[in-house]
């Protein structure tokens, strides 16, 4: 069976855009490949972050996902700093990891511009990324297209330890693009982000959702109820493929190309079936909230579970490279 890996940061709650363009799809994988799922708390810490709330939005961030329906019996889930090995072969990566190649990264662009002191810790982001998946002898990796670039990056780095060390000793992971590749947020803008402010919480209450959907952006164009709108380029349509049945989306496109309804009644729809299809998973995390140890049991057993999987990997690694007190040499003494 196919070995699939995939992380997330512990932002605290899941929101559609998590859950749209990543969970639900991870849901699906389980009944396919066998799946090792990781909060990576190690990415989180690349940029200034609280302190006093990673713990929390990591344990958090398990209950949601356990609540979003990722099942203990049919994948791992754990936390990336309790399985140390994670950051040692990132170390070892790092020897082919071409600095022209990580300075070229999209995304440590457009962060380091934002920075007055760049962390060196957000240059070597992708390694530590292909370290996560190769780590795990994972030839599957779910992802995102803003994710693309990094596994790319992930699979020179396989290619370049492979050459150099030994042949064929880590696959190069493939893509798994799902159907919801970005989720954009609220504001019509950006990609939704907790950090922007322009997400809806997957545990949020029926009264949350409504609140936060009502002044969400549609298509600037209806100024008024009477004004027809461009379904194509507004958000909320777009939420509507993901929430609604077939039907009620051709409904919500004619209505609104035809202004036979308001911007009001397409976002009322929209927040119903959004309630209705995230209820099961408010249900599940209410149960387990009233039972934190089984969230803490779940991680347990997934940190020592690829803790096995992660030693046997490095210790191979060691041998490999030739460190002292690793296999022959091991011997040798």
């Amino acid at each position: 069976m196919h070995r699939v890996f995939s992380g997330i940061q512990p932002s605290g709650e899941l929101h559609i855009g998590n859950y749209l363009g990543a969970v639900r799809n991870w849901v699906a994988l389980q009944s396919e490949y066998e799946c090792i799922f990781s909060i990576v708390d190690l990415h989180a810490i690349t940029q200034p972050y609280d302190r006093d709330a990673l713990a929390t939005r990591t344990f958090e961030m398990a209950l949601g996902l356990l609540a979003a329906g990722i099942d203990p019996e049919r994948s791992t889930l754990f936390v990336q700093s309790q399985v140390a090995e994670h950051a040692e072969l990132a170390w070892a990566l790092s020897v082919v990891a071409p600095l022209g190649d990580l300075e070229r990264m999209t995304q440590f662009k457009d962060k380091a511009a934002r920075e007055e002191t760049v962390p060196a810790a957000l240059l070597n982001y992708p390694i530590l990324m292909a370290a996560d998946i190769l780590l795990y002898r994972a030839d599957q990796v779910p992802v995102g297209e803003d994710q693309l670039q990094h596994l790319e990056l992930a699979r020179e780095l396989a290619r370049r330890w492979n050459a150099r060390f030994r042949p064929g000793f880590f696959a190069e992971p493939q893509p798994m693009l799902s159907r919801a590749r970005r989720i954009v947020g609220l504001d019509g803008n950006a990609k939704m982000s907790k950090s922007l402010g322009n997400t809806i919480g997957i545990l949020e209450t029926p009264e949350q959702i409504w609140e936060k959907l009502k002044p969400a952006m549609t298509d600037p164009a209806r100024k008024t109820r009477k004004d027809p709108g461009n379904p194509d380029i507004c958000n909320i349509y777009h939420l509507h493929q993901h929430f609604s049945t077939p039907a009620q989306v051709e409904h919500v496109a004619h209505m609104c190309r035809t202004a036979g309804w308001g911007c009001l009644d397409c976002k009322r729809l929209l927040a119903d079936n959004m309630i209705a299809a995230l209820a099961p998973i408010r249900e599940r995390a209410a149960d387990l909230r009233a039972h934190p140890e089984r969230v803490r049991e779940v991680l347990a057993s997934g940190a020592e579970r690829c803790r096995t999987i992660a030693r046997e990997t490095m210790g191979e690694v060691r041998e490999i490279m030739g460190f002292y007190g690793a296999g022959a040499a091991a011997r040798a003494t």
